[in-house]
Order: C-alpha cells, then structure tokens, then sequence
C-alpha cells in the first residue's frame, strides 16, 4: 500500500465534499499509518503522525470553496481515519504483547514497561492533538474543530478504548503466566523485550499492507469505557 502523502492529503481535502466521506476517512487512516511505519511506536512518534495529519487536514479545507461544504462533518471522517490508524496501531502492540505475555516476559522489563504506559496514554494523546490543532488553526477553522473536539472528549476513541484494554490484559496475562510459573529466564526475557520495537513495527507493516484489500472499517466512534 502506499500511504498517502501530506501534500496529497491537502489537495484531497480542498476538494472534498461531503460525498467523499468514506475516501477522505481511509486516505487519512492511510496517511497516519504512513507517518508511523518504519518507527517506535512511541507516544511521541503517534503525536508526530497525528500532528502531521490535523495539519494538513486544515490546510486543506482552509483552500476548500465548495459551496456548502459540510466541514464538520469532514473534519468527522478526518478524526474517524486517524482513529482507524492507531487502532491498528494498538492492534500491533496487542499482538506482540501476547507473544510475549505467552513467552513470561515480566511487564518489569523496561521497554514493555513504557509500552504498557504509552498504550494507557494513546487516548490523551489524540485528545491534545486535536485540541492543540484547534488552537493554531485560523478563527474560522477553530470554530469548525470545536464541536468535533467536544464529541470527541465526550464519547472517547475506539481506539483510546482498545489501548486501555489492552494495557490491562498484558498486565493480567504477565501476572498468570508467573503465578504459573512460566516466566522467561532474565536474559531471555531481556532479549525479547528488546526485540518489541521491531515485532511491533513489522505487526503493523502487515496490517497497513491490508488496508489495500479490507478497507476500514465505517463504524462510529465507541463510547469510552470505563478507566481507572
């Protein structure tokens, strides 16, 4: 798949209507995986791709003179598509924590520590993105962000929910596994910890190739669960 560029991005969405919906919400879902492929999926590098993308998003429709344009509801399919991304994302860090859960890695060793911890936070970090973008945007465009922001921080993210479960799962399946007595012995464990980054990253390459065949998918945003 080739993931669909900043500039391509602008010019989609300074020529977007509203019947280009579905379009815009995968080629932004396409953009933000782009931006993270390749790289750590830190909490840093998630807010690097999703800035890269809101940017360009409001860039675009600053350009856009479509008479009676809905750009709330294309702002909408922008969010829409940078939550499929980093539901993929989480999906990846999912995967390679299972193998590792299934494997007694502790969540004590460092870099699945600062999984786990960056995983609790992808929701936040969305949330102030967005709200930040608002902030830079024309006065115009900021007036158009806000009741998107709202429903944003009112029903939370799929994605926001899926990371929360998944930092919790890691946790209770690491716990079993060394009730269990399965945990890996300390250089062991060393070792495949420190191969998360790269496992990751390969997870979601594979995943992103797919968007090609399945698309994504057009539900709406999940209400947010419950956290502690």
């Amino acid at each position: 798949m080739t993931p669909t560029s900043p500039d391509a991005l602008i010019e989609m969405f300074a020529n977007a209507s509203a019947k280009q919906g579905a379009q815009l919400r995968q080629a932004v879902c396409q953009a933000t995986l782009g931006a993270l492929q390749g790289r750590e999926l830190s909490l840093k590098n998630i807010r690097d791709a999703l800035k890269t993308v809101t940017k360009a998003t409001n860039a675009g429709l600053a350009q856009n003179s479509i008479q009676g344009v809905d750009i709330e509801g294309l702002l909408d399919k922008a969010v829409a598509g940078m939550d499929d991304a980093l539901l993929k994302a989480v999906d990846a860090n999912r995967v390679a924590l299972q193998q590792f859960a299934e494997q007694g890695v502790g969540v004590q060793e460092k870099q699945l520590k600062k999984a786990v911890a960056d995983l609790e936070k992808v929701e936040d970090t969305f949330i102030e993105v967005i709200r930040k973008s608002t902030e830079t945007a024309s006065a115009q465009m900021a007036a158009q962000w806000a009741p998107v922001l709202e429903k944003l921080q009112a029903g939370g993210t799929v994605s926001g929910a899926q990371a929360a479960s998944t930092a919790e799962n890691f946790t209770s399946q690491v716990h079993t596994a060394m009730r269990d007595g399965r945990a890996a012995g300390l250089k062991a464990a060393q070792a495949l910890a420190e191969s998360y980054a790269a496992l990751v990253s390969g997870v979601l390459i594979g995943m992103s190739d797919a968007l090609q065949q399945g698309g994504t998918g057009s539900g709406p945003v999940a209400k947010k669960t419950s956290r502690k």
